[in-house]
């Protein structure tokens, strides 16, 4: 199977390359030169101004601005809000108990 696909690629190659190839060359372009340029024509005539438009209806001018008014007054004080009720005091706590000599060790560290 391997050498038939070998076979035929090698077929096809050498029947393209038996082939005759023709190279169509494109035709030229023709290029045309244009001649020297005639004299200049005469200047023409000079265009007449047109019509000016009509002017609007006259505008009213405005009046000027009116003067500033005056600060208003200060206004009154609010009242001074009441004091609060002072919370009651807390009960007092049990008295400690009294020393007792007991098996306390106290270690006071060396001084270096």
């Amino acid at each position: 199977m391997k050498y038939a696909i070998l076979l035929a690629a090698l077929v096809g190659t050498l029947g393209l390359a038996a082939c005759e190839k023709t190279v169509v060359a494109p035709p030229a372009a023709v290029v045309t030169v244009p001649g020297p340029a005639g004299p200049a024509g005469a200047t023409g005539a000079t265009g007449t101004e047109g019509a000016k438009g009509a002017t609007g209806a006259g505008v009213g001018i405005p009046g000027p601005t009116g003067a500033t008014g005056a600060t208003g007054a200060t206004g009154s004080t609010g009242y001074e809000g009441a004091t609060g009720a002072t919370g009651a005091t807390g009960a007092t706590g049990n008295t400690g108990k009294t020393g007792q000599t007991g098996d306390t060790v106290v270690i006071v560290p060396a001084k270096p």
